[in-house]
């Protein structure tokens, strides 16, 4: 399975980029990973100009055909990192080949991306910067990968 995040815009903190990078590395043992950098491509003439459209519009153009697209937002379902290993597996089962993990920006996801999103997840109830949640995401999904295999990392 293909495990695909496009990032809006760069991580602006090192030690977050940091931590990025080594999750990104990790995942690589278990599963494929394809972290994409989307750049703004400044305001043209008939795109919106309400940044968490402008945002959106470029999250779903980068969503691959087939992808089982999951939203990260406030009010979507909380999982535990056996739940969301549960839910890997899962969609491994389905025989999905690939899933696009969606964060907004600072003002959140737009309402044509949580229209598309297949699932809405929330990693808490607290909120987060979107720097914060690639982290979180990342080591989530490492975490689920060591549930699955029954390693050690979990505990």
């Amino acid at each position: 399975m293909i495990h695909e995040l496009p990032f809006l815009g760069k991580t602006k903190d090192a030690y977050i980029a940091e931590g990025i990078e080594e999750y990104s590395q990790r995942l690589k043992h278990y599963t494929t990973l394809s972290v994409i950098w989307l750049k703004d491509r400044g305001k043209k003439k008939g795109r919106p100009t309400d940044p968490a459209e402008l945002e959106g519009e470029m999250l779903l153009q980068s969503i691959p055909g087939g992808a089982l697209v999951v939203a990260l937002d406030a009010l979507g379902e909380q999982v535990s990192s056996e739940g969301l290993a549960t839910l890997v597996s899962t969609w491994e089962q389905r025989g999905i080949k690939q899933v696009s993990y969606l964060i907004g920006g600072p003002t959140g996801l737009c309402r044509a991306v949580l229209n598309r999103a297949d699932v809405l997840l929330s990693l808490s109830k607290m909120t987060f910067t979107h720097d914060m949640v690639r982290l979180l995401l990342l080591e989530q999904l490492y975490r689920a990968y060591t549930i699955k295999a029954g390693e050690k990392y979990h505990k």
